[in-house]
């Protein structure tokens, strides 16, 4: 016997549980959970992620996995009491996906396998009716009596779309304009108005599509239509659109997908059946309470579909209440289980309450704080693992604003909110449109009666989603709510119509380009552009609302995790800050001081004029005179920020950009001096001011005269800068405040740079400081990757590092980031070589390696060696629990940016900590 003989690649139901969604999807983990609790399931069997991955690397199914299957299909036969396809009593099962991490849409399911043209009788008779003609030309048993035969054919018709579009490509509009022209023939909207005769029709009209497509029959043999199947869900692991999902959510790409094979139970039997979704919260808001959706005579797919309109799920009570009564004890008991929000779908045949999934639900930012919130004061978790329920991404959502409605702005239309927040952009109706619009800068809204798995690109690209069709859980709603992007859904009162571009409501017409407005919180729709105002996230972290007076639920919460992450963090948190009013934003979003002031950004707007005496500086008394002008308005700019930042850390790193940057284009200026001297205008200063730019030229400036190079090559530039920083510092402390300076010299790539201007810098201090007791400490950016490498050298004569990781993923890689972003990276994204762009999320392999080695080699030069990240990577959720894993002191960010940081520093420390108190 080989090794893959031995592997076991299917599990039924009652031999697995909730921890084993690494190998059996959290579907399948789910419904062994449920088995195993004792709750109403269907019987199935789970086949796993490895057979999968197994399939995918070779091609063909592993060996030993058919038989197995078979096994397990034998066992849940004997359990039935029938075989699948019987044409007499046949079982019918369920072909579904189920990945480790929820990805709604994005693979396969295929239901009613074991449907053919014989079983369909069996099945009408099994219904409880006679199935009328063969679909071949027979007769159905006349003795068989009651009625089920639209069931049966509704069944029937159901399995060849779903199998036609799933396994054999066949496009799926074919099989929706057959049935839109079913029902224009009789003279319904509604699928339930199509009567036996109308489906046995359609099923005829659907083989032939079908024919046409495969060149090929329908396949009749039920153990083909499974083969084909779980084949057909393997394979969708690597569609277009499941990779797309995974890279937008940032799911490994290796994982695969499990597959469950469940006996099938029917919603579509009448109306004492049904088939439902249902939260044990609120996923927009978090409130407590019933929610979710129930649609009468239908299969659960009708429901995510948004094919037709659900009713709330309380009316279930009025129609079946030993159903609903049992059906929220059961979500009690799985909202206990699992500790947090659940997302139940669940079927009703004939009475009888099934549950087809379980999981976690996903949820809104909003709601992801509110309920863990929630879940602490009911006992059921700690702070650590409420804490751990929430992420920065979240939180960044919660601060974007939202509508401004100060007086009555009426709506045009009114939907369900399905996903917060405030959108405002161009009707566009398709997702090709959408992107193409993106593309350009374009905010656009995508209007659909409902979209699919295939509109994916274009959700993305939109700044939200508006649907005439579906609820809360349909396909828009929940994809839209795991994307953090703004939904309206089931907005019934608009037309839409989409090969003519555009809708209708309340008689108005609005097409494609023209602007609306979404309210996913309310589900209103406004016509044109409506202004916004800052979130109450915002206006909390800004100090104008105080939580404990505030009868608003999420800033309770957010106040609570805040302060828990606060506690818990080791990382400091410090802002990207060039002006006293930003170091004020910085400290009401709580920044602990300044990890990078950028004093380049000083030498704009009025000043710019003394920039250019100094570069034009023709001796050494012209540049002594144009530096002194600049040390006073330097050195204000510090006491500002020193002021406000009131005896917290302040980095100033010296210039860094390369002179030229400060003078005018040499194409602009050249053209202006030639068209000057045509002119026979004085053209002396300019002329100058061009020599200038022409020497200071350089092919490659951001590799050229910047930096520490600059202070080593233009006498006094570095000095009137530490000059000014030390001044200021004296002046805020004789006046009674704190300063805390810390000078940071940028682009180091050797310690004698760094050694020879701060031997320069400390005569400065040493002169201005005095008996004045302020410190100035002495450090460098860690930005060029032979500084990364030579760490412990430079740590000799550096106080602090600061990882400008910028500059080092730019050199890192060898990219220029002004130019490759729009070159190329959207095919490296595309193409699987990024998961994320380098400059959004820090390289962990690469650059992360290089800030590896210079944080050990560095401290074990200088032990108590202070290390931080000024970079936009300081922001990233992901890149700040790297820093914390590599042992830095802190992380800077823009002042907005300081709440995600504090949160995912919280977040970093409990999970390599872990909870005290579980």
């Amino acid at each position: 016997m080989t090794a893959h003989e031995t592997d076991k690649y299917v599990y039924d139901f009652a031999e697995g549980n909730k921890d084993l969604k690494d190998l059996l999807g959290g579907k399948g983990a789910n419904l062994a959970e449920m088995t195993n609790l004792g709750l109403p399931v269907p019987p199935g069997f789970t086949i796993t992620t490895g057979a999968c991955q197994a399939y995918l690397a070779t091609g063909r199914e592993p060996d030993g996995l058919a038989g197995q299957i078979e096994a397990h299909l034998q066992a849940l036969e004997r359990e039935m009491g029938r075989r699948l396809g019987d044409p007499d009593d046949p079982l019918l099962v369920s072909v579904r996906s189920g990945a480790r991490f929820s990805m709604p849409g994005m693979m396969e399911t295929v239901l009613n396998v074991g449907l053919n043209d014989r079983s369909v009788v069996g099945l009408a008779r099994q219904a409880g009716g006679s199935a009328g003609p063969t679909a071949s030309g027979g007769n159905a048993d006349p003795t068989a009596s009651g009625g089920n035969d639209r069931f049966a054919w509704d069944s029937y018709r159901r399995l060849i779309q779903m199998f036609g579009k799933t396994v054999c490509e066949v496009p799926g509009e074919e099989f929706e304009h057959a049935l839109d022209e079913a029902k224009r023939a009789k003279g319904t909207h509604d699928d339930l108005d199509l009567d036996a005769d109308d489906l046995r029709g359609l099923v005829e009209t659907y083989k032939k599509i079908f024919a046409e497509h495969t060149g090929r029959e329908f396949p009749q043999e039920p153990r083909e239509q499974l083969d084909l199947a779980i084949r057909a869900v393997f394979e969708s692991w690597n569609a277009e659109r499941a990779i797309l999902y995974r890279r937008q959510e940032r799911i490994p790409a290796d994982l695969g997908t499990a597959v469950n094979v469940v006996a099938m139970v029917f919603g579509n039997l009448g109306p004492d059946s049904g088939t439902g979704v249902a939260f044990t919260r609120d996923p927009g808001s978090g409130a407590q309470g019933i929610y979710g959706d129930y649609l009468a005579n239908a299969q659960g797919e009708d429901v995510v579909a948004g094919i037709r309109n659900t009713v709330p799920l309380q009316e279930l009570e009025q129609l079946d209440k030993t159903s609903y009564d049992q059906l929220l004890d059961i979500m009690a008991r799985l909202e206990g289980h699992y500790q947090d929000l659940c997302d139940i779908e669940f079927t009703i045949e004939r009475g009888k309450l099934w549950m087809l999934q379980t999981r976690v639900g996903k949820r809104t930012a909003a709601a992801a704080f509110v309920i863990a919130g929630q879940l602490v004061d009911e006992g059921l978790i700690d702070l650590d693992e409420a804490l751990h329920r929430v992420n920065g991404a979240q939180l960044a959502q919660l601060m974007f604003p939202r509508f401004q409605l100060d007086h009555d702005v009426p709506p045009v239309a009114r939907g369900i909110g399905a996903s917060p927040g405030a959108a405002s952009g161009a009707v566009v109706f398709t997702s090709a449109r959408a992107v193409e619009l993106a593309a350009e800068g374009k905010a656009v809204i995508l209007v659909r009666r409902e979209t699919n798995p295939d509109d994916l690109n274009g959700m993305i690209a939109a700044q939200g989603i508006l649907t005439s069709r579906g609820g809360k859980t349909s396909h828009a709603a929940v994809v839209a709510r795991g994307m953090g992007k703004t939904c309206v859904s089931g907005a019934d009162e608009i037309e839409v119509n989409v090969p003519a571009k555009r809708f209708t409501v309340g008689g108005r017409t609005v097409s494609e380009g023209d602007v609306v407005s979404i309210d996913g919180t309310t589900g209103k729709v406004y016509l044109g552009e409506v202004p916004v105002v800052p979130s109450e996230v915002v206006q909390y972290f800004e100090g104008s609302l105080d939580p404990a007076h505030v009868d608003n639920a999420l800033v309770r919460a957010v106040h609570r995790i805040m302060t828990h992450a606060d506690a818990r963090r080791r990382l400091a948190v410090r802002t990207n800050a060039d002006t006293g009013a930003d170091a004020a934003r910085a400290r009401r979003f709580g920044a602990e001081g300044i990890g990078l002031c950028r004093t380049e950004h000083m030498f704009l707007g009025d000043r710019r004029e003394l920039v250019e005496r100094l570069i034009l500086a023709a001796t050494d008394t012209d540049r002594t005179d144009a530096l002194a002008a600049l040390l006073p308005l330097q050195r204000q700019d510090f006491v500002e920020i020193f002021c406000e930042m009131a005896g917290l850390p302040v980095t100033v790193r010296l210039i860094d950009p390369p002179l030229h940057e400060f003078l005018p284009p040499l194409e602009q200026l050249a053209v202006n001096v030639a068209v000057a001297q045509e002119r026979g205008e004085d053209v002396a200063k300019e002329e100058a001011l061009l020599a200038a730019v022409r020497r200071m030229h350089e092919e490659n400036p951001m590799l050229g005269l910047r930096g520490v190079r600059l202070g080593l090559v233009i006498p006094g530039l570095f000095a009137m800068q530490v000059r000014a920083i030390a001044e200021a510092a004296v002046a805020v402390t004789r006046d009674g405040g704190a300063a805390c300076p810390e000078i940071m010299v940028p682009l180091v790539g050797a310690v004698q740079e760094l050694e020879t201007v701060r031997a320069e810098a400390e005569k400065i201090i040493a002169e201005v400081v005095g008996d004045s007791g302020v410190e100035v400490l002495i450090g460098t950016m860690i930005e060029v990757p032979r500084a990364a490498l030579t760490a412990g050298q430079i740590a000799e004569a550096a106080q602090f590092f600061s990882f400008g990781t910028n500059d080092l993923t730019q050199m890192g890689w060898g990219f220029s980031r002004d130019d490759v972003e729009g070159a190329f990276f959207w095919r490296y994204l595309e193409l699987g070589i990024f998961g994320i762009s380098p400059f959004e999320s820090i390289d962990r392999d690469g650059v992360g390696r290089l800030i590896r080695i210079a944080a050990e080699e560095g401290r074990a030069a200088r032990p108590g060696l202070k290390l931080g990240v000024c970079g936009e990577h300081g922001g990233d959720p992901d890149s700040v629990h790297f820093f914390h894993e590599v042992g830095l002191d802190y992380v800077s960010c823009s002042p907005f940016r300081v709440p995600v940081a504090r949160l995912e520093a919280g977040r970093a420390a409990i999970e390599t900590t872990g909870s005290d108190s579980r």
